[in-house]
C-alpha cells in the first residue's frame, strides 16, 4: 500500500543555505531509490527555516529501508547537524475522500 511521508525539518538560521544545497545534492538519490514515487520540498511562507518534504513511497517498508540506508551512509547525522530541532516524520494513508 502506498504511503505519504511528511518529513518536517527546521534549519538553524546560519545553516539554511547549506541545508538547501545538501538537499539538492542528495534528493536525486532519494528519487531514484527503490520504492520512491515522488519527493517535493516546500518552504513555510511564515518561517523560511521550516521545510517540509512531501514524499510518496510504494510502502512504508520501502521508506524504512531507505531511511536505514541514509543512516548507514551518515546522511542523517550530517543533516541533523544543520537542524535546530529533531526532524518530524509522519506517515499517512490516502483516504479516498
Amino acid at each position: 500500500m502506498k504511503v505519504n511521508v511528511l518529513l518536517e525539518i527546521k534549519s538553524k538560521p546560519e545553516c539554511i543555505e547549506e541545508l538547501k544545497l545538501t538537499l539538492v545534492k542528495i534528493l536525486p538519490d532519494t528519487r531514484g531509490y527503490e520504492g520512491c514515487i515522488e519527493v517535493k520540498v516546500i518552504e513555510n511562507q511564515d518561517d523560511p527555516l521550516n521545510l517540509l518534504l512531501i514524499e510518496i513511497w510504494e510502502s512504508r517498508q520501502h521508506y524504512e529501508k531507505y531511511l536505514g540506508w541514509r543512516v548507514e551512509t551518515g546522511a542523517i547525522k550530517a543533516l541533523g547537524a544543520l537542524l535546530s530541532q529533531p526532524a518530524s516524520i509522519r506517515y499517512f494513508n490516502k483516504t479516498g475522500i
